[in-house]
């Protein structure tokens, strides 16, 4: 069946799109009346990591027309801009915890023109995600996909192809995998949109903040360059973002985050931050729940892989690869390739004194330090990990775009501990003024 030309909608190349996405994202975003502020550096320095994105496209065609010397060579160089610019984001996520005066950001849009941007921006997306194409380039995946993401999307494959549909059943298996991935990774897309979308409303107190989160987050390359091709990049950073809406609720942020370290291994390292975050605010309660959650989410890995015949699973076999493993070897594809291991090894021990670091400093936290702290410990992952390490942009792309919009939050810290105000208190308390004994009056004295 012959294709509609006018369903037959292909974004511009890498190139075309960096510099269209550019030019709109200024003319949406820019404080033309103060050219020399903080957030306009914040706007330019967002597309600071393209041109590594483009070398390593540029060097993969070298190498597949068998310019290997060339192909090399420009994988090296867009590795070390890759690492560059994630250095600079690094600082700048530190150095966020020292501003304090954030006036509001005000878009050179109208809100409802703005949200009707970002809403043709995710259908158009979308409608790329969902197009076959016959292009090598279009379906090479970054990085090896945990276990977990990968039992995912193979139970929601096996759920579509036990469908009644007689058109799903004429599908082949992989036409059926690939319209499961791609559905699943806008739809994780979409909730990091709603995400940042509600985070603007509710915490920033500003809905065109929270309208141009979103937008935004659309409208960077690193998003389209990823569009429909990465579940195991968006997966993760879903629970992420939702766990930064709900702060205020050290079990629901605990299981969020737990939930997310329990298919994918670097939210995890998270944990120190966020745990320091609700230091005598909840931080048991938090612990629990994010334990909780990663033990739930191995344990079912575990179960499924066992039941499949196949033994390894999960974490473990993530922490087995010389990848996360930085005494080991690389194998992989990055700036380490063909490196000695004690070259990785000082930058693994300087990222493990700022886990420390940031787990009891500042103190108290409030949300700005968990946003910007969050970008950094993200960010520090891509200098020691040795798979594709600096390519993972869309782990802490949200936590960069609130940083860019958010306003002061010096107020917004976790909510006081206070007796009896968690779930299990409360279900104690309401059990026990339903079976406790009537309350006796004493009698009531007669006058004389």
């Amino acid at each position: 069946m012959e294709q509609s030309i006018f369903i037959d909608f292909h974004l511009p190349n890498a190139t075309t799109w960096l510099y269209f996405s550019f030019i709109l994202a200024l003319t949406l975003f820019f404080q033309f009346s103060r050219l020399f502020c903080v957030r306009n550096l914040d706007l330019l320095t967002l597309f600071l990591l393209c041109p590594g994105f483009l070398l390593l496209y540029e060097a993969r065609h070298q190498l597949a027309v068998g310019r290997t010397e060339r192909g090399d060579r420009e994988l090296i160089l867009g590795y070390c801009w890759l690492l560059a610019g994630s250095a600079y984001w690094f600082v700048r996520a530190v150095f966020d915890m020292g501003l304090v005066r954030r006036p509001a950001v005000t878009p050179n849009l109208t809100t409802a023109g703005l949200g009707f941007l970002g809403v043709a921006l995710f259908v158009g997306q979308t409608s790329v995600a969902l197009r076959r194409t016959s292009d090598p380039s279009e379906t090479v995946q970054v990085g090896k996909r945990p276990t977990p993401i990968e039992q995912v999307q193979g139970q929601a494959t096996a759920v579509v192809q036990q469908a009644p549909a007689e058109t799903i059943q004429r599908a082949s298996p992989d036409d059926v995998r690939f319209w499961v991935e791609r559905t699943l990774c806008m739809a994780c897309h979409a909730l990091i949109i709603v995400a940042l979308l509600l985070i603007g409303i509710r915490h920033f107190q500003d809905r065109a903040a929270g309208i141009g989160m979103g937008t935004l987050y659309l409208l960077v390359p690193y998003t389209a360059f990823d569009v429909g091709r990465q579940l195991h990049h968006v997966w993760p950073t879903a629970f992420l973002v939702w766990a930064v809406f709900f702060y205020r609720r050290p079990v629901v942020a605990g299981w969020l985050l737990g939930l997310a370290a329990g298919t994918a291994l670097f939210p995890a390292l998270l944990f120190p931050l966020w745990f320091g975050f609700y230091a005598r605010r909840g931080a048991g309660r938090f612990a629990r729940a994010f334990l909780s959650a990663v033990t739930i989410s191995v344990g079912i890995t575990a179960l499924v892989m066992g039941w499949g015949g196949d033994a390894g699973f999960g974490i473990a076999t993530t922490l087995s690869l010389p990848d996360w493993q930085p005494w080991k070897a690389p194998t992989a594809e990055s700036i380490w390739t063909g490196a000695h291991w004690a070259y990785r090894l000082p930058l693994f021990v300087l990222f493990v004194a700022f886990l420390a670091g940031v787990a009891v400093w500042p103190s108290p936290k409030n949300l700005s330090h968990l946003i910007s702290l969050s970008a950094a410990v993200l960010i520090g992952v891509q200098f020691w990990h040795a798979d594709r390490g600096g390519v993972y942009v869309l782990w802490y792309l949200p936590f960069l775009v609130m940083m860019v919009f958010r306003p002061n939050l010096t107020a917004a810290e976790p909510p006081s501990l206070e007796p009896a105000n968690g779930i299990v208190s409360r279900i104690a308390v309401a059990a026990w003024r339903r079976v406790r004994p009537p309350r006796q009056e004493p009698p009531k004295q007669l006058a004389v």
